[in-house]
């Protein structure tokens, strides 16, 4: 018989008590009280059968959850478990700041191309903008030197589906480097690049532990004249532990960041 009644409901001694009082889910820390014994406290730990509470003293005692033997605020109640929550997961972020994409298989490498002086320029951009570029499916190579850059771009033959980005170190007025970006810049072909005379620069130095990058004379060659500076014997492990410090597009110069993303933009932006 369903409705009302003494056979409405549960007719067995315990699933009665329960349907009588409210269930309250026992977070660690509710303040709660064992009605039959007075004991108070809050919830350490709770599973189906018992609930172990911390009183105020530190004293801990263990209670079977037995229906309407506790109670909350004053109001008797069955304590119970409480229901699994859904985490809310911020979304992950790249080195570079972008939101990372759940990798769904290797995007085909675009015909466009992005081109930097030498290897460790690759291994910083992959280091900081590998997500991002394997997203696009946008593929870095090295010159291994700024002047095989006019060569290059005659072989690579730039057009409106094989965009090509160019990044150059010491790109300021009256350089080598500008007049060498000037001659192949074009609609299709967009150089840019930063005011530091090597990549090394473009990497905050409070990473190394260093207020400022050392002064080199003029003459020297640039990560030569630092390692003198700093002591270092040897070059390619002072590089392989730089760029382990770096984990994210933070720890750049604005000037390197801002060169890169515009690449990136131009060449994604190929057909």
């Amino acid at each position: 018989m369903a409705g009302g009644g003494i056979l409405g409901g549960p007719v067995d001694g315990p699933r009665r008590l329960e349907a009588r009082y409210p269930d309250v889910e026992a977070g660690v820390g509710l303040a709660v009280a064992h009605r039959s014994s007075g004991f108070r406290g809050t919830v350490v730990r709770i599973n189906t059968t018992e609930v172990e509470i911390a009183g105020e003293t530190g004293l801990r005692r263990v209670f079977p959850t037995s229906p309407g033997g506790f109670s909350v605020d004053g109001v008797a109640c069955n304590l119970v478990r409480p229901a699994p929550r859904t985490a809310t997961r911020t979304p992950a972020r790249t080195p570079s700041g972008s939101r990372a994409v759940a990798r769904t298989g290797a995007r085909v490498a675009r015909a466009a191309r992005i081109v930097v002086e030498g290897l460790h320029d690759a291994e910083l951009i992959e280091k900081v903008w590998g997500d991002d570029l394997r997203v696009e499916g946008i593929v870095v190579e090295r010159l291994d030197g700024i002047d095989h850059l006019v060569d290059y771009v005659g072989e690579f033959g730039p057009g409106a589906k094989r965009r090509l980005g160019v990044l150059v170190d010491h790109l300021v007025a009256g350089s080598k480097e500008q007049r060498i970006a000037r001659g192949v810049s074009g609609p299709h072909v967009l150089v840019t690049g930063t005011p530091y005379v090597d990549v090394w620069a473009a990497i905050r130095p409070a990473i190394a532990g260093l207020e400022r990058w050392p002064e080199v004379p003029k003459g020297t060659p640039w990560k030569e004249g630092v390692c003198a500076a700093l002591g270092v014997s040897e070059a390619r492990q002072f590089w392989r532990d730089l760029l382990d410090q770096v984990r994210s597009y933070t720890d750049l110069e604005t000037p390197m960041v801002r060169a890169v993303e515009q690449l990136i933009d131009f060449v994604a932006a190929s057909p």
